[in-house]
């Protein structure tokens, strides 16, 4: 259980980096918000992951084992990409720093891939649902490190030194990986390319319900997910400063999203998967309205410490109902191509329905560009009548 909340710390920390830190730096160097907007596409390596997800289940490296022989190498290329990001200038060379950023989320994402094939293969089908909790809270930590405290350090120290800094703060899951055991290898694993590509796609087709399933995951965090691509240029443009976004991040944000993914884990137990997928999602749609409050508000420290607090609470809980419902659906034999795909899906509304968003804000304003996001989130959330209504609960979900 501590391996899965250490390796969601690697996996979190990364993440926004290239999102609302780079941001922030970005417009302390006076980069227009439309680019500021579309740099949300060098995540296009967490949508289009599955593409070489395949490979890390037909091959294994000659050391450490079928995972964590491919964990060590991509965990020392993502420190060495993030160093390089901080070197880089966005005022002068915005492509440079987009093409830095590239690199970091492509290795970021083959992380991904391993450490949840890692979780999905180590832990049973009973510790699921508390692995995925613990995972989930690990990986907001690493987010709330690199936004709440890259944010507070920018203030004090140049932008690039914060990177640098960061880049050390990966080095806990290196260690990890070279202390961690290696699941044991399911029977009936690939034993060529090919069965790694079609097989996974075979036995998940072959299911009902298999793409509203799909819809599901691609819909069910779309209006959460454009929302939070542009919050820091809205809590600078309404007035507050970096340290008090930071300070009110990692004060409040932290202990809530501790809080949503603990009592995430445990709701799961009593209400099962799929009804967890209801609630939270209402609850979800709900924090992003309290942005569209904010930006009527204004600059007010203590309605940014509710507006936070609700949406990482919210965040931490629907989120750990969302990893342990793609773990769940997928096969131990093909786990590492099976759950990129899924997550890929998951992770599509963040490179693609973000890349708009800071056209969307700049046209609408800030009240009405939270509204739409908020009301984006109901789509998702009626797909659940389909594969999961409220009425089909039963005790084995989880």
């Amino acid at each position: 259980m501590l391996v899965a909340f250490l390796m969601g710390f690697s996996c979190g920390l990364p993440l926004l980096l290239t999102i609302s830190v780079l941001q922030a730096w970005m417009k302390e160097e006076g980069v227009d918000l439309t680019v500021i907007g579309m740099m949300a596409l060098v995540g296009m390596p967490y949508t289009l992951k599955f593409l070489w997800a395949p490979l890390f289940d037909r091959f294994t490296l000659p050391f450490l084992g079928r995972r964590r022989g491919w964990l060590l190498p991509i965990q020392i290329a993502l420190i060495m990409a993030v160093a390089i990001l901080g070197l880089t200038n966005p005022g002068k060379s915005p492509w440079m720093v987009a093409f830095a950023a590239f690199l970091v989320t492509f290795f970021s994402a083959s992380q991904d891939i391993i450490v949840d094939a890692y979780r999905r293969e180590d832990l049973s089908d009973e510790e699921l649902g508390l692995g995925s909790s613990l995972y989930v809270n690990g990986y907001r930590v690493g987010m709330l490190l690199a936004s709440g405290g890259g944010l507070i350090m920018a203030d004090y120290i140049p932008f690039g030194y914060v990177y640098l800094i960061m880049a050390l703060c990966l080095l806990p899951g290196v260690i990890t990986t070279l202390l961690a055991k290696e699941p044991e290898i399911p029977a009936g694993v690939p034993r060529t390319l090919k069965e790694a590509v079609i097989h996974p796609l075979v036995e998940y087709f072959s299911r009902k319900d298999a793409w509203w399933i799909l819809a599901f995951i691609l819909f069910y965090k779309i209006g959460d997910t454009m929302a939070s691509n542009m919050t820091t240029p809205f809590y600078l443009d309404i007035g507050f400063t970096k340290t008090q976004i930071g300070m009110v991040v990692k004060l409040f944000g932290f202990w809530a999203t501790i809080a949503g993914g603990l009592l995430g884990g445990l709701a799961m137990i009593k209400l099962g998967i799929h009804r967890s997928l209801w609630v939270f999602g209402i609850l979800q749609a709900l924090s992003t309205a309290g942005f569209a409050l904010l930006a009527r508000i204004g600059d007010h420290v203590s309605a940014l410490a509710g507006v936070i607090a609700f949406e990482n609470l919210s965040s931490g809980l629907g989120t750990t109902a969302f990893v342990a419902f793609m773990a769940s659906i997928t096969d131990k034999k093909f786990t590492a191509t099976q759950y990129a795909l899924l997550s890929s899906l998951m992770g599509a509304p963040r490179v693609i329905a973000s890349a708009p968003t800071g056209f969307l804000a700049k046209f609408m304003g800030w009240e009405s560009f939270f509204i739409l996001c908020t009301l984006i989130a109901i789509p998702g959330m009626m797909l659940l009548i389909k594969f999961a209504p409220w009425h089909s609960y039963r005790e084995s979900e989880v």
